[in-house]
């Protein structure tokens, strides 16, 4: 028997894994104006990039959802955060665009397993009541890794380069290890973890095909594919932007980068605790709170009105804070259909919508500033794409449990 209080203690550190991986992927979007620079990276080059890492990470969530299934989070998360620090301090030695395409290619392999095993972490360990709360709480362990990143690679920048910044922070996320081996530690906590409990359930598990096809999760993955672009676009060319277009230097970047991933933070946590207080039955998401949350995250059409990069901030905010809203909202709702024994794998999966939309609008939104160079028009045209998908999570009605839909 595992207290609540416990049981949180655990769920805090899991969501911290998502604030490690975060900050390790996030440290190079912060240095982009000068790695770029350094390195003779155009913008088409630098879309290209950051489209490495999602399309590798859309391929390593499932199958690392599918590995933590059968291991554990436990292991599994250790393992992971293990090898992804040292492929994130590897970065510092890249020499040019083909070796850093090829870190962030292993990057995202590396980080595949961290959102799964977290996923898992909070539906084993937490009781019903509490598991919208525990998905706000984990998606704000991005938003944590994504505030921290620009203020300590800004002042690790200004001490001695980019290069030992790109060194420095992937040390950082080394921190957790001791806390997360001591805390799943005790036994009972260990047995939830652990590849065993999803041994022993009845029934074999459905294949990762069963899976993505099935109703529920296609629903969910055209609602994240819908938000994630926007947010996308602040994290990777918001650095760039404050550069280019407000005279923002690259060591004072941190000072506004912070506020959208407490915004981010905010979001994540207000909507999954509104969530949890309504008390509806499994089947019926919490549409009213989606809508809020999609609209928020459709104000980056705002954009060209920004006259200030506060304005801008403001925008950016506004934009994470429902993009964390809705990701939490369609989490929750998704995984407590899904079969037990495949939460790991259906989060993964759940994880490469997020990551194949950022592998689409990447190399476009570069393509597009190097041709028009113009973000503002980016900018709305981002704001309109949130629409059609988000109506059609708000009208489809899949049923209410995997099982039942499949039968």
């Amino acid at each position: 028997m595992v207290s609540r209080r416990a049981a949180w203690a655990v769920a805090i550190v899991a969501m911290l894994t998502m604030s490690v991986s975060d900050f390790d992927r996030g440290t190079l979007a912060v240095l982009a104006p000068s790695v770029t620079k350094a390195l003779g990276i155009s913008e088409k080059g630098y879309g290209v990039l950051t489209a490495a890492f999602s399309a590798a990470y859309l391929l390593a969530t499932p199958l690392g959802g599918k590995w933590i299934d059968r291991v554990g989070a436990r292991r599994g998360l250790l393992y992971s955060v293990l090898a992804w620090s040292s492929v994130a301090a590897l970065q510092a030695l890249a020499p040019g665009l083909g070796v850093l395409i090829g870190l962030r290619l292993a990057l995202g392999v590396a980080e595949g397993p961290g959102f799964p095993g977290s996923a898992q972490t909070m539906l084993r360990v937490l009781p019903p009541e509490d598991r919208s709360r525990g998905f706000g709480v984990l998606f704000s362990g991005s938003s944590i890794g994504a505030m921290a990143a620009p203020p300590i690679a800004g002042f690790l920048y200004d001490l001695a380069g980019w290069r030992v910044a790109m060194l420095g922070t992937a040390c950082i996320g080394l921190l957790w290890i001791p806390v997360w081996l001591a805390l799943t530690g005790r036994p009972a906590i260990a047995a939830k973890l652990g590849a065993a409990v999803a041994a022993t359930e009845s029934g074999p598990r459905p294949t990762m095909r069963q899976l993505a096809a099935h109703p529920i999760m296609v629903r969910a993955l055209i609602a994240i594919f819908a938000v994630a672009p926007p947010i996308g676009f602040f994290i990777a060319w918001g650095p760039k932007y404050l550069v280019q277009h407000y005279g923002v230097t690259q060591g004072h970047v941190g000072r506004y980068l912070w506020l959208p991933p407490l915004a981010c933070d905010a979001g994540a946590i207000l909507f999954g605790d509104l969530a949890a207080r309504q008390r509806r039955p499994v089947g019926v998401p919490p549409r009213a709170l989606f809508v809020v949350g999609a609209l928020l995250t459709a104000s980056v059409a705002l954009m060209p009105m920004a006259g200030t990069p506060w304005q801008l901030v403001a925008v950016a905010s506004v934009t994470g804070a429902g993009t964390f809203a809705t990701y939490t909202l369609v989490t929750a709702d998704m995984l407590v259909r899904m079969p037990a024994g495949s939460v790991s794998t259906a989060a993964g999966v759940l994880a490469g919508a997020q990551s194949l939309a950022l592998v689409i609008s990447s190399p476009l939104i570069g393509w597009a500033l190097d041709r028009f160079g113009s973000y503002e028009v980016v900018a709305i045209a981002l704001g309109v794409w949130v629409v059609p998908g988000s109506l059609v999570w708000w009208l489809w009605r899949p049923a209410a449990h995997f099982e039942k839909a499949a039968a």
